[in-house]
Formats: structure tokens, C-alpha cells, sequence
């Protein structure tokens, strides 16, 4: 993908084609930048998936909290729910999604597309703190209550600042699945084309005389960035988040 962003469009589609070109060019990536409405759907994919991410951050901190550190009836089976929630395929609520989302008035709202990034994301960000959380000692809680701390107060001081690799985790996870995510938003948002987001934007390169396939990759090259970098920035908290939170199950 990166390769054939550089590539001058004579060399793209050839019978010999290269790995590593042979010449170099920007012009499909200013062909992408320039193209109508690119920052504004940038914009968006990034209200979206960072709207998601925080709430699904917050609900699932303390879900996870209820299951990992209290006991109380129908956790077993709300553990199930969440499990069976996660391997859903979402895909296969498309149409009774749209169908509620049309009835209440819902359709081309760039919140309304956050709740179902939310929803998306929620299960696998339960599950995987909730893991985490149950590798924290609860003696640590105790102690700090001794100390005169309240129970909140002492998740808070003690507890939180040791989930932050297991944070960290489920926030790239989520990140990546909402900011990808094509389906629900090519769906959803039909009539106000200034609600898109860079997955449905990138089907513009595609026409009736064919696809531009060097600003298609050029694009695909800016969209797949911002996951990327923030896999590299927080690599070690991410690997530490996923072991520390596969210890139990």
C-alpha cells in the first residue's frame, strides 16, 4: 500500500511491477488531501472513534469493577452475556439497526453513529479489564481503607494507576475497531454527506471509468497513520495490557 502511494501512475499497473519504485511521487497523496471534504471527514472519524473510546472507557471500568471485585447474583450470567455479546457478528444487526435508527429519526447523526461505536466496542473492553483487574490484589484496597481511605478513594489512589497498561489496551483495541469501521457508517449516514467518515471516503476514488488506484492507496496510506503511530507510541503498555490480562479468565 505504502509502496504503490509513491508510485507515478504508469508504473502501478504494469506487467512488471516493483516492491520498491523505481521513481517516487506526492501526487496521489495531494490528489487525497485535496480531494473535497477531507479534513472535515477526518474530523469526524476522529470525534467518533475518540467519543467512543472514552465512553466505552468508562462504562467498562466500572462493569469490569462489579465483576472482578463484588459478588452479587446473575454476575455469572452477565459475564456470559457479555462473552456472547462480543463474538456477535455486528454485521447481522445492520438492518434491525437501521430500521430503529429510521423510526426514531436517528439516521445521518455523527452521536447516534457513536452510540453504536460504543456498543461495538464495549464487550471486548469489559472482558479484558475485568481480567486486569482481577490480577490487582484486592489487599491493596484493604490496606488503603485502613489507611482511612473510602472504597472509591481507594480504587481511585491505588488500584486505577495500576490498570493503566490494561487501559491502554482496550483503548488501541477500540480505537482501531471504531476508526475502521465501514459498514454502520455507509448505512447510517445516507442523505448528509458531510457526516462521513474516512472508511466511506475512500470509496469516492472509485468511479464508473474505474479506481485511481495510486490516490486510493495514498489515502488508505493517511487513513492507516493514527493507528499505527499510536501502536508505536504505546507498544510496551499494550503488550504488558494483553498478558497481564489474559492471566485469568
Amino acid at each position: 500500500m505504502f509502496s504503490t502511494a509513491f508510485k507515478p501512475s504508469t508504473d502501478i499497473q504494469t506487467d512488471q511491477p516493483q516492491l520498491v519504485p523505481l521513481s517516487w511521487t506526492l501526487d496521489h497523496f495531494r490528489t487525497a488531501i485535496d480531494s473535497d471534504g477531507f479534513w472535515l471527514f477526518w474530523r469526524n472519524s476522529l470525534l467518533l472513534t475518540v467519543g467512543a473510546v472514552l465512553l466505552a472507557l468508562v462504562v467498562a471500568l466500572a462493569a469490569s469493577f462489579a465483576v472482578a471485585r463484588m459478588r452479587w447474583r446473575g454476575r455469572r450470567a452477565f459475564l456470559v452475556l457479555i462473552f456472547a455479546a462480543q463474538m456477535a457478528p455486528w454485521e447481522s444487526l445492520i438492518i434491525p439497526i437501521y430500521i430503529m435508527y429510521r423510526d426514531a429519526d436517528l439516521l445521518d447523526r455523527l452521536p447516534a453513529l457513536t452510540l453504536i461505536y460504543f456498543m461495538i466496542t464495549l464487550p471486548f473492553t469489559i472482558v479484558v479489564l475485568r481480567n486486569f483487574l482481577a490480577t490487582v490484589p484486592e489487599e491493596l484496597e484493604e490496606a488503603a481503607q485502613v489507611d482511612g481511605c473510602t472504597r472509591p478513594a481507594a480504587f481511585r489512589r491505588v488500584v486505577f494507576p495500576l490498570l493503566a497498561p490494561g487501559l491502554m489496551a482496550t483503548s488501541l483495541f477500540g480505537f482501531i475497531t471504531a476508526w475502521n469501521e465501514f459498514a454502520y457508517a455507509n448505512f447510517l449516514i445516507i442523505k448528509d454527506q458531510d457526516s462521513r467518515t474516512l472508511p466511506v471516503w475512500l470509496t469516492s476514488f472509485q468511479n464508473t471509468f474505474g479506481t485511481d488506484w495510486g490516490a486510493t492507496m495514498a489515502a488508505s496510506s493517511l487513513f492507516a497513520l493514527p493507528a499505527l503511530l499510536i501502536f508505536l507510541l504505546l507498544q510496551r503498555q499494550v503488550t504488558s495490557g494483553f498478558a497481564s490480562g489474559a492471566v485469568k479468565a
